[in-house]
């Protein structure tokens, strides 16, 4: 039995091409894995704080240092981390804003990828400082498009800088095993975007269905922390 953790970052709704992606991501997955339970996380409709001074003095802080008031301002980050750690595969929809992830999902990124929590620092290792925590986890992302190509090898796919971000942010806390489906031309609509829609409906059925895409148990349970918690939004 597998953990999802579906994440949308769309501020649509109901016009949203990730949303829907990732609806029907998760449906045909469940319909094969019976079993398997789901988390979810809006922070397209509900974004995590931005990063601030009393967050940095806060996540640097040695645990055993920190006082009352730095946890509290850690706790959204705490629970968005605790999400992340007891998910094995990750479902995320996102559109593409000016070539890159939406600010709601760049603050996402912000609050998971967390020192002592999500990676480590090593000052004796001058070659490779940074140790990811983070492993046995699989990622879906649905990418949503005003144009196309973004592709590897696709017209426009040097101007791509949503897919090879997501690759390093999350190899470097340790998952490395991405998978993306895009749906493009929503500016065109028309027959262009039905075609598109049709084709990323056609990989989630390919991806989603497929009994040996469960990701490699790992660590996971020993990097949760002793307060672990579930959290379903």
């Amino acid at each position: 039995m597998a953990q999802l953790l579906h994440i949308d970052a769309s501020p649509r709704s109901n016009r949203s091409h990730s949303r829907a992606l990732t609806k029907e991501f998760v449906d045909t997955w469940l319909a094969s894995h019976p079993a398997d339970t789901v988390a979810y996380r809006d922070v397209g409709h509900y974004p995590p704080p931005h990063v601030d001074e009393a967050w940095i003095a806060a996540a640097f802080a040695p645990p055993e240092e920190r006082t009352q008031q730095m946890l509290e301002t850690l706790k959204s980050s705490d629970d968005l981390v605790d999400e992340l750690l007891a998910a094995d595969i990750l479902v995320i929809g996102l559109p593409m804003y000016n070539f890159g992830v939406p600010s709601s999902f760049k603050a996402y990124i912000d609050q998971i990828v967390r020192i002592r929590r999500t990676f480590d620092f090593d000052p004796d290792d001058h070659e490779h400082p940074y140790k990811p925590l983070v492993h046995g986890k699989r990622i879906f992302v649905m990418v949503a498009t005003g144009d196309s190509g973004y592709e590897s090898g696709g017209r426009s796919a040097e101007l791509n800088h949503l897919d090879p971000y997501l690759r390093t942010i999350f190899g470097f806390i340790g998952v490395t095993n991405l998978t993306f489906v895009h749906v493009g031309n929503d500016e065109f609509g028309g027959e262009r975007l039905a075609d598109s829609l049709l084709n990323a409906r056609a990989r989630i059925a390919e991806v989603a269905s497929t009994p040996d895409r469960l990701p490699v148990k790992g660590e996971r349970h020993a990097l949760i922390d002793p307060g672990f918690h579930e959290t379903a939004n």
